[in-house]
């Protein structure tokens, strides 16, 4: 084996973090351990010295940008949430040093029968204290605007129908969808605005402990938040593209949801009945976009991990679909087009 080749197989980025890391710790006592990677190009790693442990992120400066992540994780720690703080940072080779949330996502802990109810509960609070308190932060924020909405919707024809599953759409059907697509990005302005983390669901909230880690929940992966729809988040969270709760359960904590949302001066929607129709709509675009970023990391990142998830999400597409007159051909387009397509795309592994 030659030494070049030697060299292509080392983790050169881990060595350039342990180097800093090494400087600023002035000393090579301490252990680093893989934490966790994203669907992007950032990485995540435990760092443990003594008794005391960081999350180190790499993130590449010429694939991420850290600055985001940095100012709205200030943010976050400003409203009252348990969310990294940066200790170091390392703009040059794109590096940071963060407190440490613990090593327990909600998903693990809901897996191993943990109490859903508590932990939703907590979530739910700390999710109501992002909206009711970060008014000023949201302000600063990109838009969740029209333009983004049906960008992310197009993910769904272009990467998961066309892409993944080869299905040629008819004239007709690309305009069925257009229009689906604008009462969905409608139903979705007409919200109150309000700070939204985007990606809210149990990947991404860590189990607090109430001491070494903070409070429950955690809350990580929360960069590309926007101002946008007071649903967004709660779908995420209970419409969870990784997990599945029974629809009653569901309506119960969206609901437990509107009650302390409007107690903390929150718009709610003027009844429950249009509170659960944003829910259901909003539940329906972020699903299309996710659908399609679930293909999309698979055929062009080389990312199958997300594969298996398609199915539950489409599942909660169709489902809402089917309750409303305007989305009956999205729901007709799954059970004849596409559902019949990932069966066969499955079968052929």
């Amino acid at each position: 084996m030659t030494g070049d080749f030697r060299k292509s197989m080392r983790d050169l980025r881990l060595e350039q973090l342990e180097n800093w890391l090494a400087k600023l710790f002035a000393t090579r006592d301490f252990q680093v351990t893989t934490a966790s990677a994203d669907a992007s190009f950032r990485r995540y790693f435990r760092v443990a010295r003594a008794a005391e442990t960081w999350i180190a992120m790499d993130a590449p400066p010429a694939k991420e940008d850290m600055e985001p992540y940095i100012r709205i994780a200030s943010m976050l720690v400003d409203v009252g949430v348990n969310a990294p703080r940066v200790i170091e940072r390392n703009d040059e080779e794109g590096f940071l040093l963060n407190s440490d949330l613990g090593s327990q996502t909600y998903l693990m802990e809901l897996d191993s029968r943990g109490d859903a109810d508590r932990l939703y509960a907590d979530a739910i609070e700390a999710l109501v204290r992002i909206q009711s308190r970060g008014g000023g932060h949201a302000a600063q924020l990109p838009p969740y605007d029209d333009a983004l909405l049906q960008r992310e919707m197009a993910l769904f024809p272009e990467w998961f129908c066309g892409r993944h599953l080869g299905l040629a759409l008819s004239a007709d059907e690309v305009a069925a969808l257009a229009k689906v697509f604008d009462v969905l990005s409608a139903a979705a302005l007409e919200q109150p605005r309000v700070f939204v983390h985007r990606d809210y669901h149990s990947r991404n909230l860590m189990v607090g402990d109430g001491a070494r880690h903070g409070p429950n929940p955690g809350i990580l992966d929360f960069q590309d938040a926007v101002s946008g729809p007071v649903t967004y988040d709660l779908v995420s969270l209970l419409r969870d593209c990784y997990v599945a709760w029974p629809a009653e359960r569901v309506r119960a904590w969206a609901l437990q949801f509107r009650g302390a949302a409007q107690s903390a001066g929150v718009g709610a929607g003027g009844s429950e009945s249009e509170f659960l129709r944003w829910f259901d709509l909003m539940g329906v675009q972020r699903h299309l976009k996710a659908i399609g970023i679930f293909a999309r990391l698979w055929h062009r990142d080389g990312k199958p991990g997300y594969l298996n998830d398609i199915p539950r999400t489409l599942n909660y597409v169709r489902v809402a679909s089917g309750k409303y007159r305007e989305l009956q051909f999205l729901q007709s387009f799954i059970d004849e087009r596409a559902s019949p397509a990932l069966e066969a795309a499955r079968a052929r592994g």
